[in-house]
């Protein structure tokens, strides 16, 4: 349930209804808003039934949260959250990109990227470090030496590092080198790895599993919340369908709705989404106009020479190019690239 405080609430009223909220047995998640304060109560809400709520001291109103996922949906939280990462905000008016190679194959390769990237604005590099694969003989990653190459290249860019979780017992290790760390599409339901991420002080991007549905991705989300790290960006790349013309099929109603349904930012990945780059533009432009707030998008100096996706990758020019109509379906929409 969500309790409402009143505007003129003290701290001392704030902090009594934790305690007694903490003495029933549930967790007291609490929300600051721009109006609001507002105090989730957590747990086995049956604890408070015969709780006169309403009458303590600093209480407006309390509500029931109908959603099973609680802290991520947006009965907890009306406003969107914003999430920001050194001086960048992912959810804001600005649209965010996140681009870089599938996986860190070199140190000059990553370079390369990364200073073909930097000018054109983007704020994110990807490149994964430990790579899940389909098969247990394809290139798999550099592991820490990877993470050690994107830091390099950040210190000499500036750009920021997304990098991907995929072990509990790599989190500390992954954490030290990375500004985002991702959750792939094959541990959405890793509820262990979950866990770990919801004790992490830093922005988590969840992809959605590739046959999971719109509730599961929240419930995987809310595994994050729960432990107490709210940063959480949601990633839509795709899901399985009977289609074979594409990799997956991207869902793109899946950001408006996830726009009604949370007050998380919601980001779209149109390169694993369909899986060729000769797709990718219009998927870009349409997820903008969708009400994306960031696009993830694979980029290739040498598509043909990658050692995972080159299919879907885009060279430097083509990215360019692509950022050049985004740009434009951005301010149709109010927003800017």
């Amino acid at each position: 349930m969500i309790i409402v405080l009143k505007p003129e609430h003290t701290e001392e009223d704030l902090q009594r209804i934790v305690r007694r909220l903490e003495d029933k047995g549930l967790g007291a998640h609490i929300s600051k808003g721009e109006q609001r304060t507002i105090v989730g109560a957590i747990g086995d809400e049956r604890v408070l039934r015969e709780t006169p709520i309403e009458s303590w001291p600093g209480v407006e109103s309390v509500l029931p949260i109908l959603k099973p996922y609680k802290l991520v949906s947006r009965e907890f939280k009306s406003e969107d959250t914003i999430i920001k990462v050194n001086g960048q905000e992912i959810g804001g008016r600005q649209i965010q990109l996140f681009a870089g190679p599938c996986a860190v194959e070199s140190r000059e390769i990553l370079e390369e990227i990364a200073l073909s990237l930097q000018p054109l604005g983007v704020g994110f590099l990807r490149g994964g470090a430990f790579k899940p694969r389909t098969s247990p003989y394809s290139f798999q990653g550099w592991g820490e030496k990877g993470l050690k190459m994107l830091a390099a290249v950040r210190e000499e860019t500036g750009m920021l590092v997304v990098t991907e979780l995929m072990d509990p017992r790599d989190t500390v290790l992954v954490c030290k080198y990375a500004d985002i760390v991702q959750i792939g599409t094959r541990n959405m339901q890793n509820f262990r790895l979950l866990t770990e991420v919801g004790n992490i002080d830093k922005p988590v991007i969840l992809k959605r599993g590739m046959s999971a549905t719109i509730k599961e991705l929240l419930m995987s989300a809310e595994y994050i919340a729960a432990q107490g790290n709210e940063k959480i960006i949601l990633c839509e790349r795709g899901i399985r369908t009977f289609e074979t013309e594409t990799r997956n099929t991207l869902d793109l109603s899946a950001v408006p709705l996830l726009k009604q349904l949370t007050h998380l930012p919601v980001i779209v990945d149109p390169s694993h989404a369909v899986g060729r780059v000769d797709l990718v533009p219009a998927m870009a432009r349409a997820a903008i106009a969708a009400g994306a707030d960031g696009l993830l998008i694979e980029v290739h100096v040498r598509p043909e020479e990658a050692l995972s996706d080159g299919p879907q990758s885009l060279r430097p020019a083509a990215f360019a190019s692509l950022l050049e109509e985004c740009s434009r379906v951005a301010r149709a929409v109010g927003r800017t690239l």
